[in-house]
């Protein structure tokens, strides 16, 4: 690979040995292993900070795609963890259940309910990561309707700019230009992606699919509020709105994709609950454990479960992975709803979310700059174009920070505990970087 292993410095000007060692070993996420620039060594993680092999620290920016939202190494996560350890760290979840599990999902149905006990979101079906988890919610849509007895509803309506994981399912469902799965177009099967409705044209023309096709139809699914490793895309309330109404006037199921959106980035604990819009299906995952151990979530509503509460063991959802459930990954989540209820979480969303403002206004005037938008703990300058994106990476790490552009965005989604000199240095970084051309 590029920069071979043993080239690479580490600590006292030598190369780590087990990073000498495993490198040439691994095959690395969204990179073409020929040219990409070898990654940073990590050796420890503590708040926003990255700490590398050679002694450097990082503040990050990106809260380890958005999963690190009580910052790294939160000792009550920790302590959590550690005890469930002892005790158990996994059983299989067929035919056995444990406490983490159970008071996971009890509190997850309570805090998706809220204020408005009639939400019903109260089945939850645990998996591994998200992309798993929105796979569980279109077998489910699917089967909804084939229990009833409904035969070809399989298609999904889903929308230009989404993005809902890497698995199979997933990559069908979202954006098939703007997304990372083009090469894998003769495998998927083909689902109807349109725009958005965010106007009369694009809801009108939503709504002549779903006339012309409803039959075809099992589900809507859509990221509330952020569309987000499709472009940190945002909308308001009202397309959700617009696809509720569209959803019972042709009696789809809705799911809201909240793996990006839980856990309060977006300002409030889940955005459907800022949209007062309640999905059918619910996915979750990144931010339930904290960051700290891969977890994720399908919430159904009480007429989603029902559909498959029968005598007919043919009318059962079958799917269980391996690690379903996961003791250790349950009582990260359960001690991670510790800290939002115990914690100002939220408050210090809305904090960011003004510093985020503020930082990176200036940035709207720079040379190249398209838009600069905040949706809570996200700040995004986007840019008319990316020459060279990973040169553009390197420039962040050179000043001492982790941020990871994409596609034509600058982006910060950090933890909600960043402290206030980390953050302004992420913002002045960004405003440096780009008023130096640095993406052109």
């Amino acid at each position: 690979m590029a920069g071979n292993a043993s080239e690479i410095k580490g600590i006292g000007g030598a190369t780590p040995g087990w990073y000498a060692a495993g490198l040439d070993h691994v095959w690395l996420p969204y990179a073409q292993m020929k040219t990409v620039t070898p990654p940073l060594a990590v050796t420890a993680t503590h708040g926003s900070r990255i700490v590398l092999a050679d002694g450097r620290e990082f503040v990050d920016g990106i809260a380890s795609w958005w999963t690190a939202c009580h910052g790294y190494n939160h000792p009550h996560i920790q302590a959590a963890v550690e005890r469930q350890l002892a005790a158990m760290p996994h059983v299989m979840f067929g035919g056995l259940v444990h406490e983490p599990a159970l008071t996971l999902a009890r509190r997850l149905a309570a805090m998706l309910a809220g204020d408005n006990c009639s939400t019903d979101l109260d089945r939850v079906f645990f998996s591994d990561s998200g992309s798993v988890a929105v796979e569980v919610a279109l077998k489910m849509a699917v089967q909804y309707w084939g229990n009833q007895g409904i035969r070809g509803r399989t298609r999904f309506v889903a929308f230009n700019g989404g993005y809902h994981g890497d698995t199979t399912g997933a990559m069908a469902v979202s954006d098939p230009q703007g997304s990372f799965h083009t090469a894998f177009r003769g495998l998927l099967p083909e689902q109807i992606v349109v725009d958005l409705p965010v106007d009369a044209a694009s809801t009108s023309a939503l709504e002549a699919v779903l006339a012309d096709r409803a039959e075809q139809i099992a589900a809507i699914i859509v990221e509330p509020l952020v569309q987000g490793a499709g472009g940190m895309h945002f909308h308001d309330a009202h397309v959700l709105k617009t696809l509720r109404a569209l959803a019972e006037r042709y009696e789809l199921l809705l799911v809201f994709d909240e793996i990006f959106t839980g856990f309060g980035r977006t300002g409030a604990m889940f955005a459907f609950q800022e949209a007062g819009v309640v999905p059918d299906i619910l996915t979750l995952s990144k931010a339930l454990t904290g960051g700290t151990l891969p977890l994720a979530a399908t919430v159904a509503r009480r007429k989603v479960f029902d559909a498959f509460w029968s005598d007919d063991p043919a009318k059962a959802l079958m799917h269980g992975p391996t690690f379903m459930a996961n003791p250790l990954a349950c009582a990260a989540a359960n001690a991670s709803l510790d800290l939002f209820e115990g914690e100002p979480r939220l408050v210090q969303v809305a904090k960011i979310a003004d510093a985020l403002r503020q930082g990176l206004e200036p940035c709207r005037t720079l040379p190249g700059v398209k838009d600069v938008r905040v949706k809570g703990a996200i700040g995004v300058v986007e840019l008319e174009r990316i020459e060279n994106i990973n040169a553009l990476r390197q420039r962040f790490i050179a000043e001492g920070v982790f941020i990871r552009p994409f596609g034509s965005i600058v982006y910060l989604a950090p933890a909600f505990t960043i402290a206030e000199d980390e953050l302004a240095k992420l913002l002045a970084v960004v405003r440096t970087v780009l008023g130096n051309g640095a993406a052109q």
